[in-house]
């Protein structure tokens, strides 16, 4: 009786790590241009139907104008739709833009200038 307790045991911790192993997230990545006339100082993302923005994907850094950075959010999910909200310099003719977007089908983003309304 032992010896089949510890072999259902052997099967349900496979099945428990193969499903571990399936569900496991992998890094959202995509390109982001800053096709504006404005530098973009903040960058947010947090996945859609979430409340609050989570840290500034940028840091310490900016995207000037006409330049691209590579994006990566790594934060765990296994989700692929994500809000995103860019900020503009202060002073900067443009609004605060926000989008949401299918970061699993998407590998790249423009910013466009956009007047504030």
């Amino acid at each position: 009786m032992k010896s089949k307790i510890s072999g259902l045991i052997a099967i349900v911790a496979a099945v428990i790590a193969a499903s571990a192993v399936s569900v496991h997230a992998e890094d959202l990545t995509f390109k982001l241009t800053n096709g504006t006339n404005s530098v973009l100082t903040r960058f947010y993302s947090s996945p859609t139907g979430v409340d609050e923005w989570e840290e500034d994907v940028f840091g310490e850094n900016v995207l000037d104008p006409g330049e691209t950075m590579d994006i990566t959010i790594a934060d765990g999910r296994t989700v692929c739709k994500y809000d995103m909200r860019f900020e503009f310099e202060e002073g900067s003719n443009l609004a605060t833009t926000e989008d949401s977007q299918d970061l699993c089908a998407m590998g790249s983003y423009t910013l466009t200038n956009r007047r504030p309304s």
